[in-house]
């Protein structure tokens, strides 16, 4: 994560929003007095809550981990070539 001061920040407001946006990667914007801040795009911000929400979701941990497990062995469920068909909407 870059880490710029909000001077420059606030310089290049612009320019640190598009690559926030487009690149996907935060930037930390420090301050002489206060706390620092973080600028994140709005859809990582979403991604990164979803994912924090699975993470603490116990039940479903367990459900991901037996899944992996059956992949593993390959015991999973095999879709038909038509149901495979169905899903990547060739």
């Amino acid at each position: 994560m870059d880490t710029i001061s909000v001077n420059k920040f606030r310089d290049n407001l612009k320019s640190f929003v598009e690559q926030v946006v487009n690149q996907h990667m935060p930037i930390k914007v420090t301050r002489r007095a206060g706390e620092d801040f973080v600028v994140v795009g709005a859809d990582d911000w979403e991604r990164e809550q979803e994912t924090l929400y699975v993470l603490q979701n116990s039940d479903l941990m367990k459900q991901i981990a037996a899944s992996i497990g059956t992949h593993k062995k390959a015991l999973g469920y095999k879709p038909t070539a038509e149901e495979v068909d169905e899903i990547t909407g060739v």
